[in-house]
């Protein structure tokens, strides 16, 4: 159970040896939100948020808790969708997703508080910050996914998606690259940390199966030299390109 403050690399550490594992370059860890928000003390307390008069509309509206609104919208940009009992922003990290990301579950509230827990502030930071400690604590150079459970437009049920990235090429391109009968591939882009973050949230669950990181092995993940595609910014979707929105 991860608490505020706690050194995640070294637990990290502890878990691998009570594995009786180790981990190896180019290993890619996959690690839940929860515990890297947890970790950066993320958490606001509904009891201390008074709604504004515009939450307290939209809560009628999407019939959900005004204050929990209000925390939702200090979070966002901007409000996409909207009916009873859905809530879909675009977050001001850039993820469009219900709620902005921020919910209740998994979280201890026998203290009486009512707690809510925000993504982290910068979660690529998060990634490269626990990549960087496990270099120089255990030699190894790994990749590091945060994931996040978002629902889709079209599809039902939830899946892990990447909402941070390090070490890592989030976007694929194969553009301009050919099949195997040699025909040039004019759009073809693999959301790679993406695959990668759902595959891994299928270990994880989504109850209470307590398994927030999954190692990866075999996978040989390559870093962009271009700074401008590092990072999980490459797989949001430029707004004049949302057909959507």
């Amino acid at each position: 159970m991860i608490e505020p403050g706690d050194d995640l690399v070294a637990i990290l550490g502890e878990a691998l040896s009570a594995m009786h594992a180790s981990l190896r370059h180019d290993d890619i860890l996959v690690i839940a939100q929860k515990i890297i928000s947890k970790a950066e003390d993320r958490y606001i307390n509904l009891n201390d948020i008074e709604p504004s008069t515009e939450a307290i509309h939209l809560a009628a509206e999407v019939e959900k808790d005004p204050r929990h609104v209000e925390v939702i919208l200090s979070e966002s940009n901007a409000v996409v969708r909207k009916r009873p009992g859905v809530l879909v922003v675009e977050h001001k990290l850039g993820f469009v997703h219900a709620n902005a990301g921020i919910d209740q579950s998994n979280i201890d509230h026998t203290d009486g508080r009512e707690r809510v827990l925000l993504l982290p502030n910068n979660p690529d930071a998060s990634a490269q910050k626990i990549r960087q400690g496990i270099r120089e604590r255990y030699s190894v150079n790994v990749a590091v996914i945060i994931n996040d459970s978002i629902g889709r437009a079209w599809r039902m049920g939830s899946l892990g998606l990447a909402i941070g990235v390090s070490g890592f090429t989030a976007l694929e391109d194969y553009v301009g690259c050919t099949d195997i009968f040699g025909r040039e591939l004019v759009v073809t882009q693999v959301g790679a940390a993406d695959e990668m973050a759902a595959g891994a949230s299928l270990v994880m669950g989504q109850t209470d199966e307590k398994t927030p990181v999954v190692l990866v092995r075999g996978y040989q993940p390559k870093e962009p030299e271009d700074e401008s595609l590092r990072g999980v910014q490459p797989l949001i979707r430029p707004k004049e390109q949302d057909l959507f929105r």
